[in-house]
């Protein structure tokens, strides 16, 4: 169960996890708390099923009374689809991603006498920082739920801290990816003649891109100008355009897009200068590729990282610029870097163990249930 199927990390992960699951024998349905999305074509022919429940209250904010009364009946209605459903296909497991799923089905799950709820953790819980009623909601969801699994141990001492979470109700299951993600791409056409530094994320202030654009200004000053591609969407555009100006650095904010491996072919340096993080699917697209990487040591990123990448202080200008311009001088300690990353991703990061992870924890929390 997710909200919808965007091209977020955390829905790439739910796509492969229901395809692989399917391949292995086990029927699968991906719930939709509100929209389907961009990832549904990739759903398409494996045999996994997909149902709406056509939630409203995730999808848009309502502002005035009429539209306040509409939301919530069509979100009770939604959530008595979900109860319903589960009555009716009576699922062995409910796996729910992302906070306003997992919150909402482990009742559900009670209500419809699923033997098992899990609930996943994909980053840090920051955004409940301060927030009693989120919190409080949470810690009720997470006391009906057999067991929460997080994609970085960082992202599970976060959950144990803010939570009370037992270390025997939580475990970590890194995230996977295909063998598509392994093969080197056909180049993307970006013309420059200097060399190419690419960032993978969303246009947010805490992914941190104001830091290296300064850190890629601090790099030109002294002599080793790069073109810094910048692939995701966001808020901060307009401001990271305008700083860019400002500095007098090549910038191409290329938006949103579907062909990140052709510029990871493409790419020198891959960077991410979050300032915080869970475990990022861009950082591990880059590893797969080989391609050295230069990020803050934030979440989960030390745990793809130590000793196959450059890390570096979060918020810290002068350390980013440090860090690439040592990748972009250094080669033969990139080539090794970049090996080294792409060798522990072959190992650690593929689909098949994350998938295999996943089933053998099912199979381990229903003969829990069966026997408990």
């Amino acid at each position: 169960m997710i909200g919808q199927l965007g091209l977020g990390g955390a829905e790439k992960q739910v796509v492969m996890l229901a395809r692989g699951l399917v391949d292995r024998g086990i029927e699968t349905t991906v719930l939709l708390l509100s929209e389907r999305g961009p990832r549904m074509a990739e759903l398409s022919g494996s045999g996994v099923r997909v149902f709406g429940l056509g939630c409203r209250g995730i999808a848009r904010p309502w502002v005035d009374l009429r539209g306040s009364v509409e939301g919530v009946v069509a979100d009770a209605r939604a959530y008595a689809r979900l109860v319903g459903h589960l009555r009716r296909t009576r699922p062995q497991v409910l796996h729910a991603f992302l906070f306003h799923c997992y919150v909402a089905a482990a009742p559900a799950a009670r209500l419809a006498r699923v033997p098992v709820c899990v609930a996943g953790r994909r980053s840090l819980g920051t955004f409940k920082e301060g927030r009693r009623a989120l919190l409080a909601v949470e810690r009720a969801a997470t006391g009906m739920t057999d067991f929460v699994v997080a994609n970085a141990h960082a992202v599970a001492a976060d959950a144990r801290r803010q939570e009370g979470l037992p270390k025997d109700k939580i475990a970590v299951i890194h995230n996977g990816m295909e063998a598509r993600d392994f093969r080197p791409a056909v180049p993307a056409d970006l013309t420059t003649d200097l060399p190419v530094v690419l960032c993978v994320a969303n246009l947010r202030s805490y992914k941190g891109h104001r830091y290296l654009l300064e850190a890629v200004g601090r790099m030109q000053q002294r002599g080793r100008p790069c073109t810094l591609a910048l692939i995701g969407e966001g808020p901060e555009r307009v401001d990271l355009q305008r700083q860019a100006d400002r500095l007098g650095i090549d910038v191409r904010l290329l938006g949103h897009r579907t062909d990140v491996s052709a510029f990871l072919a493409r790419a020198d340096v891959v960077a991410l200068p979050s300032l915080e993080e869970g475990l990022s699917n861009a950082v591990m697209e880059a590893m797969a590729v080989g391609r050295p990487v230069v990020a803050t040591a934030v979440g989960g990123t030390p745990e793809l990282l130590r000793d196959r990448g450059v890390l570096v202080p979060p918020a810290d200008a002068e350390a980013l610029a440090q860090g690439l311009q040592w990748m972009l001088t250094d080669r033969s300690a990139a080539l090794r870097l970049g090996n080294a990353a792409r060798q522990w991703a072959m190992e650690n990061l593929s689909v098949d163990t994350m998938v295999e992870r996943h089933v053998s924890l099912y199979r381990k929390l229903l003969e829990r249930k069966a026997t408990g």
